[in-house]
């Protein structure tokens, strides 16, 4: 498929719950790589879901910058940065993983594949998804709904949050990032 001719800016959940302290930073690494990385979200920690006593997550957005299409940014960068640090998917959702890297947002698109869902679905109901896309994007809206991420029960949900400040200070230092401002 084509690459654009111009940017778009693009938001990706980035989790994981083995070996978070490694996994996250060196797919940021990856990523950085392959698109221009605007900004970074504070990183939470969050049980696991459907799977109580495994490792807890730590959780993410990065704003980017990006040429490619949604389809090769999924499948050319996302799912091969998961590759490359050991994800193997599998039929149980729930397993545990060393990267989990989703395309939340992509410009004002909007895609219904079975492979390919944008706006990522999950904004709506998952805390660790809608916070810190909140954070990065305080005035954006859902592009098939018109919903404000603001006004999302999910981004008003954060008692199953901890933040981890130490964690993003250190991401943030390694790309040379300000902290967003609050």
């Amino acid at each position: 498929m084509p690459e654009r001719a111009s940017k778009v800016i693009a938001y990706i959940g980035i989790g994981s719950n083995v070996d978070p302290i490694e996994n996250i930073p060196r797919a940021i690494e990856i990523l950085a790589r392959e698109t221009d990385i605007l900004a970074v979200s504070t990183f939470y920690r969050t049980e696991a879901l459907g799977r109580p006593g495994q490792p807890e997550f730590l959780n993410g957005v990065c704003r980017i910058a990006t040429s490619l299409e949604p389809r090769p940014l999924k499948f050319g960068v996302l799912r091969s940065i998961e590759r490359a640090l050991g994800r193997v998917r599998s039929e149980d959702k729930y397993a545990p993983r060393p990267i989990d890297l989703d395309i939340l947002l992509y410009g004002e698109a909007i895609r219904e594949e079975d492979d390919l869902r944008i706006p990522d679905p999950e904004i709506r109901t998952r805390p660790f998804v809608a916070v810190p896309l909140l954070e990065l994007a305080p005035d954006a809206a859902l592009p098939d709904t018109g919903e404000r991420i603001a006004d999302l029960s999910a981004a008003q949900k954060r008692d199953t949050l901890r933040a981890d400040c130490v964690f993003t200070r250190g991401i943030r230092k390694r790309l040379g990032h300000e902290p967003e401002p609050r």
